[in-house]
């Protein structure tokens, strides 16, 4: 039997949080105040934070709102290389299938970038990335279904993120109130930020990995 004591701390929990409704669904442009905010589980392992990250909910979809301050270089975010560049990468399962250590198409993952999407390279992004491993994948987004903004400050950056309904499938609050969901805030700076499980477990791939979330009025 495994010693506890050589574990992680949030790999002994299962976690399961209330996620409020958004007052109304703008998109990026939601406001997520202070209630909306997601505690930071990596403080169970006596990590820093990173970044404040907030959630929210609305039959229309789902929205983030991310703030990284203490830095002192501008956010690294590279159109071609999604994966690690600077910003707030989602991993959301419409079906909260705990059980399974494969992605499912109910399955998705999203990155939110502060920088890149514009010609300039001065405008949030948003974009889908696949999952490794996936048994199968969710259909590709459209266009519009993501959205991003981003706002500079003299210290780092806040980043709104949304997914309409339309590129979570299978996504029915009223029938499956419950999501499995994890984030990973990644910054070349201040370091990575992870949710349910850190680095050195295969959260990007595994959503036995992922928390609970119950989406509540």
């Amino acid at each position: 039997m495994l010693d506890p004591q050589l574990l992680p701390s949030r790999q002994l929990f299962r976690f399961s949080f209330d996620i409020r409704r958004l007052a109304a669904w703008r998109g990026a442009d939601c406001d997520l105040d202070e209630s909306y905010r997601l505690p930071h589980l990596a403080a169970l392992e006596g990590e820093r934070p990173v970044a404040e990250v907030r959630m929210g909910w609305a039959p229309e979809g789902l929205a983030w709102r991310v703030d990284v301050a203490g830095k002192s270089q501008p956010p690294w975010c590279r159109e071609s290389r999604l994966d690690d560049s600077d910003g707030l990468q989602v991993w959301v399962d419409t079906r909260a299938t705990h059980n399974v250590h494969r992605a499912t198409r109910f399955c998705h993952r999203f990155a939110f970038l502060p920088l890149g999407g514009d010609p300039r390279g001065t405008g949030a992004a948003a974009d889908q990335l696949l999952i490794n491993r996936a048994r199968e994948n969710a259909r590709p987004v459209r266009p519009r279904e993501l959205a991003a903004r981003s706002k500079a400050t003299s210290a780092g950056y806040t980043l709104w993120g949304a997914a309409a309904a339309a590129a979570l499938g299978g996504y029915d609050p009223q029938q499956h109130p419950r999501l499995g969901f994890t984030y990973a805030v990644l910054d070349r700076e201040r370091g990575l930020q992870t949710f349910s499980q850190g680095a050195g477990f295969p959260y990007e791939e595994d959503p036995s990995q992922w928390a609970e979330l119950r989406l509540v009025g």
